[in-house]
């Protein structure tokens, strides 16, 4: 069953799984790979009904089209960030190569993900884990 806090409805993995029929682990792979936008609290994955919305009523990009795009321009920004609040830092790129090196440069790379910024609307564009940041786009 949804949690409605105020105004805004949050749908868990089991949610989406009872209403759409996908398995668990489907729904679990979209919300990795940034397919459907959502947050981890815990454990546990919540989808906004906005973020349903986004994914049903836009056109999606092919990741390897919205690859060569970022790679290609310089109007991104990206946030080096921890997933929980075990790891505070946060540091701000310019560039794919600075983004890479931060990564790289942390102890543990599955505490941190990347919070892919438009710099022109100051829009989240995408959140990927650091490991998929790096398989994407290391030399």
């Amino acid at each position: 069953m949804p949690k409605e806090i105020g105004s805004l409805t949050l749908y868990s993995v089991d949610d989406l799984h009872e209403k759409l029929g996908l398995s668990k682990m489907t729904i679990r792979a979209y919300l990795r790979e940034g397919k459907i936008r959502a947050r981890k609290l815990g454990v546990q994955w919540y989808v906004t009904e906005e973020a349903l919305r986004e994914y049903f009523d836009e056109p999606r990009v092919d990741p390897p089209a919205q690859k060569s795009r970022k790679k290609s321009t310089g109007n991104f920004r990206y946030v080096v960030q921890g997933i929980n609040d075990l790891v505070s830092e946060k540091q701000e790129c310019e560039t794919l190569d600075e983004t890479i090196e931060c990564i790289e440069n942390q102890a543990i790379i599955s505490l941190f993900q990347v919070t892919v910024v438009n710099k022109e609307t100051d829009e989240v564009e995408e959140l990927i884990k650091a490991r998929e940041f790096l398989d994407r786009y290391r030399k």
